[in-house]
């Protein structure tokens, strides 16, 4: 009988030598050569004939072969990836279609991060040796969390501290269900705490002080060396007119550049961490999660209390709980966050809307005073409760 199996994400770093980093330049640039390409056929047959049929994922592929034939340093890359990027391209066009989304862009070589997606088998030759298709053997971080398992899919990328990653999606059994605590718990996030629990619990957000007083330091760093570089490519330029440098030809600018992003990719780390361990020690004491349907993005809009949001990371916390409680054999609930705050959860009188600066509250129906962040997670623990009845 065959084990019901799940697919998950395992990220390990790469350690190219100097062919295969040029190799996967290459790949890169053929990638993104296609985009533009099929990116650029669409909008010239719209701009021409508007009523005409647009070329789907499938139409796409059928002309890979001849753009091969047209363009033979295609062949230099795994084949599998190109119809990763029609499917892509033709997926941005859908959520076009139906309004979801913005009209796709064309690639460029000066983007931050460069990535290659395959669908081809890569296999695992040593404790850190991978075998990748066009590439060969390359050497790895520790490859034993891959052993016995079925890879699906593969992304390498060239991330902004100019370290190189592979992702892999690989099919694994389903983790063993934790055992029931016959407890539930409603979940309220805020900016100070990040999770207020309906049992008075707080977990704080994570400390990102240390990290603005290092990224302000950076970032000072940063911005002197980026205004020498634009004042040498000015004058570089002006007395060479027929040979022109950019900005990003001047290594101590590239330097500056990814030691800003390696410290960013620190302190995301860090908190990334931190959420981990919160989410799998809920996930541990309860066997329903009751969490609010915030929509993070809209909140954001409000200037002054976009930095924190940012930095509790919301949208983060609720996808690592979904995930973990479906492996776990938990459940989570999303209820509406509509007048959370404003009810009563001793009575249920409804008491209006209050300030942000109002922390406690007293009922003026029952008397019971409340910690508002916690009062909101017991009412968002009932509106669960009844929805699951």
């Amino acid at each position: 009988m065959k084990m019901a199996q799940v697919i998950k994400g395992i990220k390990l770093r790469l350690y190219p030598n100097a062919q295969q980093r040029e190799q996967l330049w290459q790949m890169f640039g053929n990638e993104r050569f296609v985009w533009n390409q099929m990116l650029a056929m669409a909008k010239e047959r719209y701009q021409n004939n508007p009523s005409s049929h647009f070329v789907n994922e499938y139409g796409m592929n059928y002309l890979l072969k001849r753009l091969k034939q047209e363009y033979p340093f295609l062949r230099a890359s795994d084949s599998t990836s190109f119809l990763v990027v029609n499917h892509n391209l033709a997926q941005a066009f859908k959520m076009l279609f139906k309004r979801q989304g913005g009209y796709p862009r064309f690639k460029s070589r000066r983007a931050i991060r460069q990535a290659h997606t395959g669908r081809s088998v890569c296999r695992v030759l040593a404790k850190r040796r991978v075998r990748l298709p066009k590439l060969g053997s390359i050497r790895t971080s520790k490859t034993t969390r891959l052993a016995d398992n079925k890879l699906k899919c593969y992304t390498v990328c060239l991330e902004p501290t100019g370290r190189y990653y592979l992702s892999l999606q690989v099919a694994v059994e389903t983790p063993k269900h934790l055992r029931k605590t016959g407890k539930a718990v409603g979940i309220d996030v805020g900016i100070a705490n990040l999770a207020i629990s309906s049992d008075g619990i707080k977990y704080g957000t994570f400390n990102a002080k240390w990290a603005e007083k290092q990224a302000a330091k950076w970032q000072s760093k940063y911005a002197k060396r980026k205004h020498q570089a634009t004042v040498a490519v000015c004058q570089w330029n002006h007395n060479h007119k027929t040979t022109k440098k950019e900005l990003s030809d001047y290594q101590n600018w590239q330097r500056a550049q990814q030691q800003k992003a390696r410290y960013q990719a620190k302190v995301a780390n860090q908190r990334k961490d931190y959420l981990h361990k919160l989410t799998t020690n809920l996930v541990k004491q309860y066997d329903v999660i009751v969490i609010e349907d915030l929509k993070a993005k809209n909140l954001q809009k409000n200037h002054c209390m976009a930095k924190a949001i940012a930095n509790a990371s919301w949208y983060q916390f609720r996808t690592m709980l979904a995930y973990k409680c479906a492996w776990y054999g938990k459940r989570l609930v999303v209820v509406k966050p509509n007048y959370t705050s404003q009810i009563c959860s001793h009575c249920g009188y409804h008491s209006g809307p209050k300030p942000l600066q109002i922390r406690e509250w007293s009922c003026q129906s029952c008397g019971t005073h409340h910690d508002r962040d916690i009062n909101a997670a017991v009412n968002i623990l009932h509106q669960g409760l009844k929805a699951i009845g």
